[in-house]
Formats: structure tokens, C-alpha cells, sequence
């Protein structure tokens, strides 16, 4: 299935969260903080929005870090996936 996010919507998939510590303790799955790092996977194509006019500044493919508590997740095709506004993204991570 395709998803085509409307006005100035992004889709993104989290990435995997950290297993070890930076001194390499395991950890188990209920401890690992859930990471605000995903991939953009798909860009609405921005425009007239709330009556103020929105160029979409990320590109399929990049990693952005959002804010904690944005968007809605969903799953599509088993996947978990979040859409949120371009206004939610903090960053793109190069």
C-alpha cells in the first residue's frame, strides 16, 4: 500500500532503537528509550495551509529528529509508521 500525506504532511518510520549503553550494557526492551530519530518516507507536497503558503523543507529519505510527543502512529503494511506536520520536525540529521 501507498501513502500520499496531504498539504504539509510527512510520514516517518522510527529507527531501530539502541540495544547497548555507550559503555555497552544490554538493554532489555522495556528499558530502551523510544528514539526520535526516524526516516522520512513520505512528503506532502506542502502549499496553502492554515492560510499561510508552506514549502516542504524535507525530502523523502531523510533522517529528521522530531518532537516527543507529535504526529499519530498507525500501522501500513505492518509497519508503525507516524504522520505529523513539517512544523513538528526539530532537524535533518546528515
Amino acid at each position: 500500500m501507498t501513502i500520499k500525506p496531504l498539504f504539509d504532511k510527512v510520514v516517518i518510520k522510527q529507527v531501530d532503537a539502541e540495544e547497548k549503553t555507550s559503555s555497552g550494557i544490554v538493554l532489555p526492551t522495556a528499558a530502551q528509550e523510544k528514539p526520535q530519530i526516524a526516516e522520512v518516507i513520505a512528503v506532502g507536497p506542502g502549499g496553502l495551509c492554515d492560510g499561510i503558503e508552506v514549502t516542504m523543507q524535507v525530502q523523502l529519505g531523510d533522517k529528521v529528529l522530531y518532537s516527543k510527543y507529535s504526529g499519530s502512529q498507525f500501522k501500513l503494511d505492518g509497519v508503525e509508521v507516524t504522520i505529523l506536520r513539517q512544523g513538528d520536525i526539530l532537524a535533518i540529521i546528515d
